[in-house]
């Protein structure tokens, strides 16, 4: 998979934080598309976001944003992540989407 990256330095761990997106970004993503087998986090682009805010009543925590690579289709393109935060560490949102 690390090649599918085309050069970006792309990494299995990032932080905890990101860690935690991917594991529920990659649950996700078998259930629309079973043949995902892995994402990857594009360390060049990653962005962790320590805040501490809400959103109506619910604490966030820490915002990840950057590019990830997955296989979707024959041929792989980055997606950017976007993954949400609360207490304790739960991933309250994670999402793909095409640049």
């Amino acid at each position: 998979m690390a090649s599918l990256a085309a050069g970006a330095a792309v990494a299995e761990t990032l932080s905890p934080e990101a860690d935690a997106c991917k594991a529920s970004g990659l649950i996700a993503l078998k259930q629309k598309y079973p043949q995902v087998k892995d994402v990857l986090i594009d360390l060049d682009s990653a962005k962790i976001i320590k805040t501490d805010t809400a959103i109506e009543d619910v604490p966030i925590r820490t915002v990840v944003i950057g590019d990830a690579y997955f296989e979707r289709t024959k041929t792989t393109k980055p997606q950017t992540l976007v993954c949400v935060i609360g207490d304790k560490g739960k991933v309250l949102l994670t999402l793909f989407s095409d640049k």
